[in-house]
């Protein structure tokens, strides 16, 4: 897909033109991750985000067969109401295009149409990674293996605390994605501050990660990700405890009703959501804003 390919908003292509913030955000999360209403106000709230910050947003989904890079009003509403909508990795983005099919975007498949737009930043909740149980299922995210080859900064909270954690760092390590924590030793935990797992780099400020993306263009090399892993803040985060618990329940009730393949992340999501009272979903929320707004920061840093 080339980068005409994409089609930009006219914010966002006159921000490109002149160098200007842009924070891509992924559509997940307003079509599969959020209830309605609240997913099309909570869209609008991280677009927000970026502006106040002084950036422009770009939130990225496939409508008809065509990659967008910024949404205006209507179509952002079509991606919060519209039934049907797909779930787009990156390997599904070329038939997407090539049968006029419409959907939101994943973290693969929001970094693969960003970088082609020209965007460098982009901020979401968590990354997938290897899952559970993966010696005998070889069940690992493709947003892995995208972000081993696609130049883009991605700022998140870890991934998804449900996955294998320690497994998912040394995939990541393997595929020589450089990983950074903003502010924090260890890498965060998706609802949780912390998972525990130490990180080889520490960032205090959003101009050191800018610096970071300058060098990696300057070394060339391969065509790698930044990963900016910023923890959700202690009073915001899940219970520790009943984290544990639900998802030990979670884990349990998926095999038990064999759920298995795509079908166990949002079944294992849902499950934490009912029954943490909705608390994972407000942590979670927390954690996406918080990366927006470090998002914003990055891409003022880089612009400049």
């Amino acid at each position: 897909m080339s980068a005409t390919a994409v089609r930009l908003s006219a914010e966002v292509a006159d921000a490109l033109a002149h160098r200007k913030p842009v924070v891509a955000l992924e559509s997940t999360i307003i079509s599969h991750g959020l209830p309605q209403p609240r997913n099309l106000e909570v869209a609008a709230e991280l677009e927000d985000l970026v502006r106040e910050a002084g950036g422009v947003p770009a939130t990225i989904a496939v409508l008809d067969g065509v990659p967008y890079a910024g949404l205006d009003a209507g179509q952002l509403k079509r991606i919060a109401s519209e039934s049907g909508l797909r779930k787009l990795g990156a390997r599904d983005l070329p038939l997407a295009v090539a049968t006029g099919a419409s959907g939101a975007t994943t973290v693969s498949a929001t970094s693969f149409i960003a970088a082609r737009a020209g965007i460098r930043v982009f901020a979401t909740g968590g990354l997938g990674g290897v899952h559970r149980g993966w010696v005998e299922s070889w069940d690992e995210s493709a947003d892995l293996n995208t972000l081993s080859r696609t130049r883009i900064t991605v700022v998140c909270a870890g991934v998804k605390s449900i996955l294998d954690v320690p497994a998912t760092l040394q995939r990541l390590e393997t595929l020589n994605i450089t990983v950074a924590g903003y502010r924090t030793e260890t890498f965060p935990g998706f609802y949780l501050h912390s998972s525990g797992q130490p990180v080889d780099w520490t960032v205090q400020e959003a101009a050191e990660i800018a610096g970071a993306m300058r060098a990696q263009d300057a070394l060339g090399g391969p065509e790698t990700a930044l990963i900016v892993a910023n923890p959700v803040p202690e009073s915001e985060q899940l219970d520790p405890a009943l984290h544990d618990r639900v998802l030990a329940e979670a884990l349990a009730a998926a095999d038990r009703d064999g759920v298995t393949g795509q079908a166990i992340t949002p079944y294992l999501l849902d499950y934490l959501v009912r029954h943490t009272d909705g608390a994972s979903l407000e942590a979670n929320l927390a954690a996406v804003r918080g990366n927006v707004r470090l998002a914003s920061e990055i891409a003022a840093s880089w612009a400049a």
